[in-house]
């Protein structure tokens, strides 16, 4: 995988997945949980869907990167990582999202 800001963020959010929630977020969130982890995705996730409505860009880009990290702590959370993800995009590939969607 490339060395992008978001590959160096899911590891760190995985370095994290151990550490004391009393000295990193990251940790915290994880502590309490998938099911929290997944809330604080879905109120971010709105967040972005508010931004994108009111066509402010740069709030869109600021809570699309908060969308970002709370998905990788989300995937983090079920011991999956960014590269499960891209391995499944992979498959994807190449493939009409018509005919993908269909295939479900």
């Amino acid at each position: 995988m490339t060395d992008t800001a978001l590959t160096r963020l899911a590891a760190t959010i995985a370095a994290r997945k151990d550490a004391d929630p009393d000295t990193s977020w990251t940790a915290k969130l994880l502590a309490r949980g998938p099911e929290k982890c997944a809330e604080k995705f879905g109120e971010e996730s709105v967040e972005a869907i508010i931004e994108a409505v009111r066509g402010d860009r740069a709030r869109l880009a600021s809570e699309a990167a908060d969308v970002l990290y709370h998905l990788l702590v989300m995937l983090a959370a079920h011991d999956l990582t960014l590269d499960d993800v891209e391995a499944e995009l992979a498959r994807r590939e190449g493939r009409s999202g018509i005919d993908e969607k269909a295939s479900r």
